[in-house]
């Protein structure tokens, strides 16, 4: 697939995703490996999109679970058809079968519904499965898929230990709001994307917006970066960024001084404080 870490880099760029030396290393390592990848950092930083790059670069499909507050198995995992079943049943009450057997009929593939994660392990070939904001989850779900992380396997009460047919590769991303378990992270490669530096946030504007005047690109990578210094309630992400691009061509806005800067800050900032907080501080922030 690729022999070197340096191959990631010009492929993904290709695809609109700008990457550095250590990001492309770890993704190298999970594809040998073929270990799950925990991502963490702030929110806009380009967790997921990694994650679709990824599925865009290995030509296949990426399963996405969004976690979320109260995430439980039947959600995640598997379902039955219960309605399915019941008319199963019905079907099957003159019958000559067991109560064994009958039971064995029911609790098959033919009335399983599969969710995400047992769509992922049963694929016939390997996807991308995006396991997303894994923080959000609980802990007793958190401790669910250790098993499916360490052996790339699930159980299912009613039909046993399902392994995968092929692995998948597992991008687990995590905004931080909770400390995840040293079981979860022991099983996963890690790493910390943090805010790009000003070249690379420059190189991802160009390589979304390839028109845009590099001066005035330049400018905006400069008044981001300040805005990020501040202490904002939610601090402007890499999708902010290339937002407020787009709207300052959309406004034709050449140059940013404060009334071009105003008239576009709803590309930027999400919340009321941060907007009164930043202008406020317009001169700073313009510097």
């Amino acid at each position: 697939m690729f022999n070197h870490p340096s191959e990631l880099i010009p492929r993904l760029d290709e695809l609109g995703y700008v990457v550095d030396q250590e990001l492309a290393t770890v993704l190298y390592l999970m594809l040998k490996l073929e270990k799950p990848l925990l991502l963490e950092g702030n929110p806009g930083v380009g967790k997921t999109e990694a994650a679709y790059i990824l599925a865009s670069l290995l030509k296949t499909d990426l399963i996405r679970l969004q976690c979320y507050e109260g995430l439980d198995v039947h959600s995640a995992v598997y379902e039955w058809n219960y309605q399915k079943q019941l008319l199963a049943i019905k079907i099957q009450e003159q019958s000559d079968l067991s109560a064994a057997q009958k039971e064995d009929l029911i609790f098959s593939d033919d009335y399983l519904l599969k969710r995400p994660l047992l769509q992922a392990i049963t694929s016939d070939r390997p996807k991308v499965l995006l396991i997303d904001e894994i923080d959000r989850a609980d802990e007793e779900f958190e401790a669910f898929l250790l098993e499916l992380l360490s052996a790339f396997q699930i159980s299912i009460p009613e039909m046993g230990t399902i392994k995968a047919t092929s692995k998948p590769f597992v991008i687990l991303t995590s905004n931080r709001t909770r400390e995840l378990s040293d079981a979860l992270k022991r099983r996963c490669l890690y790493f910390w994307v943090p805010y790009p530096s000003m070249e690379k946030e420059l190189k991802i504007i160009h390589k979304h917006l390839p028109e845009i005047e590099t001066q005035l690109a330049r400018e905006m990578v400069g008044i981001i970066h300040r805005i990020r210094a501040l202490k904002l309630d939610k601090s402007p992400g890499i999708a902010e960024t290339i937002d407020w691009a787009k709207g300052i061509l959309a406004l034709g806005i050449t140059k940013l001084d404060k009334e071009g800067f105003e008239q576009s800050l709803s590309c930027i900032l999400k919340s009321t404080n941060d907007v009164e907080l930043v202008k406020g501080q317009i001169d700073r922030v313009l510097g």
